[in-house]
């Protein structure tokens, strides 16, 4: 069972296409609140998300999801090739991470893989995703990190929303957000 996420419906529409020989393809979504909410309803086995979506991106929905549905796995398809964004996908719990540019044959194995418990990452950042982990254990953590409440709030607010916007969106008062 696999829910697509991805903001771009021509992509969504492509990548059901290919998998549904394979795959049940139970819903596809746009953005990351709809994909919170369409996977506690539909119960899938995989998301296959992009991180760049609106309202919620694909790193906070795949870690909400994470805590919600611990099972579920999540296989990241972006254009992000940054190996510290592969690294955090990964820390919050993804089971793949491929790049749009990878050819449509790499979702299907990076999904049975990930179906057979094991990982898959694209060769186009593997290399570079291993360093991100290594450098980041050798300087260790610092700073302080936004909790996730605060990096949704900032997400809405870079996407132009006004601040009674956000609010609504993520059903608190106006005041909240301030």
């Amino acid at each position: 069972r696999v829910i697509l996420a991805d903001d771009h419906t021509l992509l969504v529409e492509a990548f059901a296409k290919l998998l549904e020989p394979e795959c049940d393809v139970v819903g596809h979504v746009g953005d990351g609140i709809a994909l919170i909410e369409a996977a506690a309803r539909l119960k899938p086995d995989v998301v296959v998300l992009d991180i760049a979506m609106p309202l919620l991106n694909g790193l906070d929905a795949g870690r909400q999801l994470k805590q919600q549905m611990p099972e579920v796995r999540l296989v990241y398809v972006t254009m992000n090739e940054d190996p510290d964004v592969a690294a955090e996908a990964f820390r919050i719990g993804a089971s793949g991470y491929l790049l749009k540019r990878s050819a449509a044959s790499e979702l299907l194995l990076a999904i049975r893989e990930v179906m057979q418990r094991r990982h898959y990452v694209t060769p186009f950042v593997t290399k570079e995703l291993v360093g991100s982990f290594i450098n980041q254990f050798e300087q260790g953590a610092t700073g302080r990190s936004l909790t996730p409440r605060q990096r949704e709030v900032l997400q809405l607010l870079a996407e132009g929303r006004s601040m009674k916007e956000a609010a609504s969106i993520l059903n608190v008062s106006a005041r909240t957000i301030a």
